[in-house]
């Protein structure tokens, strides 16, 4: 039998324009992903750029990589006159305003269709409906989520990078939508959405402090070793079996507080180089992580 054929090279948006007024993360996250699946992708920036370039230099060059930038004042006249002859050749546009931004620069769905009948739109949104225009940030969607447990920030920005995969989504959605039917088409993407997307886990109980993700399970937590930390995840009954067997845990039940404090204590007596050794023997799935 043959070996699969590798589809890395496959451009599902090549030949495919996009054209984005999208600021900070969520957009140009978006636009990244569709320079990424072949689109040719273009944004237009005001005078006084995109925030990103100021608070973080490095990630607004990353985010913008392949990416032709434009810069255009959407509230005169030349900007407007500059946008439109682009739209007359784009496929889908990228926004994230809220609505009354959107119809005070001419750009809502209703306006955008009479003057470019063949032309999408994406429009990133914080909340869906009637809630767009509310004034909210990845913590705010993500503590709507249940995504918040604490006064700590959560380690990445997950609802807008989430978003950005939502409207990279769309962009496809859209291109294969027109390639059924005559005429643009519109998709409204929210990040609160994005958010209630990923925290399913939790809202299922998976990574509640009950659930078997969540902490429940010996098998799978992170735990302080001799030298650092090792996360650990031998949740199935056969890595669990397999750890066990390593730390000579008699006990197979993996919920039991004895078995917590067993395994801990085995760890904690063992190098990150002897944990991963075992790890290879054995294969169990676990990392090791300095301090």
């Amino acid at each position: 039998m043959s070996s699969p054929t590798p589809t890395s090279s496959f451009l599902p948006l090549e030949g495919v324009r996009v054209l984005s007024l999208a600021l900070n993360l969520p957009g140009p996250a978006a636009l990244l992903r569709c320079r990424g699946m072949g689109a040719t992708c273009l944004k237009f920036e005001p005078p006084g750029g995109d925030p990103m370039a100021l608070y973080n230099k490095p990630a607004y060059a990353a985010l913008h990589e392949g990416i032709a930038i434009e810069t255009a004042d959407l509230k005169t006249d030349a900007g407007q006159q500059q946008l439109h002859a682009e739209l007359a050749k784009t496929d889908v546009l990228l926004t994230s305003f809220r609505p009354s931004a959107l119809r005070k620069l001419g750009l809502d769905w209703t306006a955008l269709q009479a003057r470019h009948p063949s032309l999408s739109q994406v429009a990133i949104v914080g909340a869906p409906g009637e809630r767009a225009e509310e004034p909210g940030h990845d913590l705010t969607y993500l503590a709507e989520s249940g995504l918040v447990t604490g006064t700590e920030l959560p380690p990445t920005l997950y609802a807008d990078m989430g978003g950005a995969l939502l409207a990279s989504e769309a962009v496809l959605k859209a291109m294969l939508l027109q390639s059924r039917k005559a005429g643009g088409v519109y998709f409204e993407v929210a990040l609160n959405a994005s958010a209630d997307w990923l925290a399913l886990p939790r809202t299922w109980g998976l990574t509640q402090p009950s659930g078997a993700v969540g902490g429940a399970h010996a098998g799978y937590r992170v735990y302080p070793c001799a030298d650092g930390r090792v996360a650990v995840a031998a949740l199935e009954p056969h890595f669990a079996s397999r750890l066990c067997e390593a730390a000579q845990i008699a006990s197979r039940d993996m919920l039991a507080l004895a078995t917590h404090e067993a395994l801990a204590a085995w760890l904690a007596a063992r190098t990150r180089a002897e944990l991963e050794a075992m790890s290879r023997e054995r294969d169990v799935p676990l990392l090791t992580l300095a301090d």
